[in-house]
């Protein structure tokens, strides 16, 4: 694994085009549906970074609604896929960007389709992390948040969407006490997100980090410092839990009082976490960056609670923090992203050259 102080620079392909989520379009992760006016200086802040990338020269698509089209009539040399929002501001569309642009044949930077969708249903995750004897919180799957079919579990418990982004029914009255307050919470999940399966977990009342990878299994990895969530400014009974108030609701105590910092961690803490992040960086097929969420239970042990294989990228997101805490400036991280994508690509494409050489059959595959 490499210093995250520094990284090797690439550049095989300097035009760049950047897709990011549609303004224009609803969102329901943001407040009232709508990008904010600090979702609009998130944006400007990037471009202002990515002009900081002599290296490359970068264009924007941001129109989803004439996407499809101006992939399709003009295909980018490269693509920095910077649309976590989902294809048309869609979470569950979020794998659709990058399968559009593998149809094309067009590079690109992140994770691959079948890596988002599988991090998108958190069941799956834990179910493979389990199996690769990573430690993960007990839980119960509720399909169709129907509260009939909540089994016997331990309270206090978290309550939330088996699939969504953006903490996405996941508010301050999702940890409940008992089972009374879980099915009144199963029954609004139902209501509010209709077609959704809910998870029941019990609550991890310890520590909570994350750890991001920038990099890719064959070359090696950059292990950014690790984050932890504060919570010490929230009043005693409100839940110390990333609720949906947190990322939308500039009124919310959440969003004023929770605060990250670089994690106060026992050095020999950390190994678990990396292990356990870069096993499942490869296993679940994650590419050139993600971020890996951790919390600890009462024994002290860190658990996963998610897989982010194509996580915020905003100037005030974790892993622009977990850069800054490693000296990266905005710009800096991103360079290391497309150095990262544009390496794995051309390394790809060199060993497929050599495959069409030494096997002539091949070069039509």
């Amino acid at each position: 694994m490499s210093d995250p102080a520094t990284a090797p620079h690439f550049s095989h392909f300097p035009d760049v085009t950047v897709i990011i989520g549609d303004p224009r379009l609803p969102d329901v992760t943001k407040a009232n549906a709508r990008y904010s006016p600090e979702d609009l200086e998130a944006v400007a802040r990037m471009k202002a970074a990515l002009t900081g990338l002599p290296a490359y020269r970068f264009s924007y698509l941001d129109d989803h609604t004439r996407l499809i089209a101006r992939l399709t009539s003009d295909p980018p040399a490269f693509v920095l896929n910077l649309c976590d929002t989902g294809f048309g501001n869609v979470a569950s569309r979020e794998l659709h960007v990058p399968a559009l642009l593998e149809m094309l044949q067009v590079p690109y930077s992140g994770s691959p389709p079948a890596c988002l969708a599988c991090c998108y249903d958190k069941a799956a995750v834990r179910a493979v992390a389990s199996a690769h004897g990573i430690p993960v919180p007990a839980e119960a799957f509720v399909p169709g948040c129907d509260a009939r079919a909540l089994p016997p579990v331990s309270y206090p418990a978290l309550i939330k969407p088996n699939t969504g982004d953006g903490s996405v029914g996941i508010t301050s009255d999702a940890l409940v006490q008992d089972a009374r307050a879980a099915r009144a919470y199963l029954d609004r999940l139902r209501q509010e997100l209709p077609g959704r399966d809910a998870l029941v977990q019990e609550f991890l009342a310890g520590t909570e980090y994350a750890v991001g990878l920038i990099g890719n299994p064959d070359d090696g990895f950059a292990v950014l410092p690790i984050l932890e969530v504060d919570y010490g400014g929230l009043a005693p009974e409100l839940p110390r839990i990333l609720s949906y108030e947190s990322k939308t609701v500039p009124d919310s105590p959440y969003w004023q009082q929770v605060r990250y910092r670089e994690a106060r961690i026992e050095p020999a803490r950390v190994a678990p976490l990396v292990r356990a992040a870069t096993v499942l960086f490869r296993r679940l097929g994650c590419r050139d960056y993600a971020r890996f969420d951790f919390r600890c239970g009462g024994d002290g042990v860190a658990r996963l609670l998610e897989v982010n294989p194509n996580p915020a990228w905003c100037w005030d997101g974790k892993l622009q923090m977990m850069a800054g805490f490693a000296g990266w400036d905005e710009a800096a991280l991103f360079e290391r992203i497309l150095a990262a994508a544009q390496h794995r690509e051309a390394t790809t494409r060199r060993g497929r050259s050599l495959r069409a050489y030494d096997f002539p059959g091949l070069a039509a595959s």
